[in-house]
C-alpha cells in the first residue's frame, strides 16, 4: 500500500489595524482574517476546504500540496508578535526574558527596524523557555 505524502504548509500570520490576516506561502488565493489568532487559523483551514472543494467544482486539479494529508505550520513576524502581546508582555519584561533592551524591541514593534535573524531567534528562544516553565506549573 502506497502511503501519500504529508505536505507541509507554510502560513504567515500578520498583525492589522483590526485584526489579523494569514495567508500560505506560495499558494496564491487562500487567505484568511480574523480577530484573534484562534480565529484565523480557523478561518485558514476553512479556507483550504473552500479552496478544495472550489477546484473539485470547477474540474480543476489542485495543487499537489493541498492532496492527501498535509499539516499547517503557523508563523508569525516580530512586529506582529509584539503587536499581539502588546497588553501582557512590557518591554522591560520582554528585556529580561530576552536580553534585548527595550529601546530595540521598541523599534522592532514599531517597525522602524526588523531584527536580524539571531535576534528573531533569541526572542523564539525566550518565549518558548517561559511556555515550557509555564506548562511544568500546577496550580
Amino acid at each position: 500500500m502506497k502511503r501519500s505524502k504529508k505536505h507541509t504548509l507554510n502560513a504567515t500570520i500578520e498583525c492589522l489595524e483590526n485584526g489579523y490576516s494569514a495567508y500560505i506561502e506560495n499558494l496564491d488565493g487562500v487567505v484568511a482574517t480574523g480577530s484573534t489568532v484562534d480565529e484565523i487559523k480557523k478561518n485558514l483551514i476553512s479556507a483550504l476546504d473552500d479552496y478544495v472543494e472550489t477546484c473539485k467544482e470547477l474540474n480543476i486539479k489542485p495543487p499537489i500540496e493541498l492532496t492527501g494529508n498535509y499539516q499547517i505550520d503557523f508563523s508569525m513576524d516580530v512586529k506582529s508578535l509584539l503587536a499581539l502581546y502588546d497588553g501582557i508582555f512590557t518591554k522591560s519584561g520582554l528585556e529580561r526574558l530576552t536580553g534585548i533592551n527595550q529601546k530595540q524591541l521598541w523599534h522592532y514593534a514599531n517597525g522602524l527596524s526588523k531584527p536580524r535573524r539571531a535576534q528573531v531567534l533569541k526572542i523564539e528562544n525566550a518565549l518558548h523557555r517561559l511556555g515550557n516553565e509555564l506548562i511544568a506549573i500546577h496550580l
